[in-house]
């Protein structure tokens, strides 16, 4: 179905340059997610000072829009490597993942304070903005399974679709945090809807690339509502941890985990049901 077989190996399991999706494959993109809202608040909060009284008097905040320009280029930099890579590469796919979270985090900021559409508006926008990508996707390749991922079509809907998710979980993780149950409750809300997909990936037969897309989606907010737990002031609910000593303990938690569990491009032979 996915082409012909060489040693017993679907050939599209030799280019497949995404990872298996696994228990170790969740681990990682949960702190990669954490760290991009962390890293994406140290450079606009932290660095370029949207979090200062005289930030506070300009009604565009140029800093979301800065921090989106910088992290913006390194992501499409990585998308574009990442695309012309002939194999699977896990510090190069953890990298392009940590850059989509980060801008997507910086994104989200500037659409919902810069652009002043809100938490509620940034969230429906940034909802249609995956759906019309997934839906984009779907109709020019006939499928959005992660295991058919081994081409440059698929890399480039799966990188669009992956980058509008991660700034779409921004958005809602924020607005959530927001709306009176904090980072912490947020961060249990997000946390106990995994658990559910979990439990409906192992006893229904719902489809699998349904789950994976909306476990993929809300482990965004999950990040966004654990990294600002860390960071922000005890005032809003947060431990006010350095944002950047944050970033640098959950990178090196990224770095100990793609050393430490085995790291292997995802499979074919099982589409439709790995993922």
């Amino acid at each position: 179905m996915f082409g012909g077989s060489l040693g017993g190996m679907n050939t599209k399991d030799l280019i497949s340059k995404v990872p298996a999706v696994t228990l170790g494959f969740w681990i990682i993109k949960i702190l990669a997610t954490t760290l991009g809202e962390t890293g994406g608040d140290t450079v606009t909060m932290t660095w370029l000072g949207e979090t200062t009284p005289e930030a506070s008097e300009v009604a565009w905040h140029p800093g979301y829009l800065i921090g989106t320009a910088i992290f913006g280029v390194l992501l499409i930099a990585l998308v574009w490597v990442q695309i012309r890579a002939r194999r699977f590469n896990p510090w190069l796919y953890w990298a392009t993942i940590v850059a989509s979270t980060t801008a997507g985090t910086t994104l989200a900021d500037f659409a919902t304070r810069s652009l002043g559409i809100g938490y509620p508006g940034g969230s429906l926008l940034l909802l249609v903005c995956v759906l019309l990508s997934l839906f984009a996707w779907y109709g020019a390749l006939g499928t959005v399974d992660v295991n058919t991922v081994s081409g440059p079509r698929e890399e480039t809907f799966y990188w669009i679709t992956i980058t509008f998710s991660q700034t779409l979980g921004t958005a809602l993780g924020d607005w959530i945090a927001d709306a009176g149950l904090g980072y912490s409750g947020g961060a249990l809300v997000f946390g106990a809807a995994l658990a559910v997909l979990a439990l409906l990936y192992f006893t229904t037969k719902i489809s699998h690339v349904l789950l994976f897309w909306a476990a993929f989606i809300l482990t965004r907010p999950l990040g966004a509502t654990v990294g600002d737990f860390l960071d922000k002031p005890l005032s809003q609910g947060g431990l006010s941890l350095s944002r950047p000593l944050a970033s640098a303990v959950l990178a090196a938690l990224i770095v100990a985990c793609i050393l430490l569990i085995p790291q292997r491009p995802g499979g074919h032979a099982a589409a439709g049901k790995s993922a």
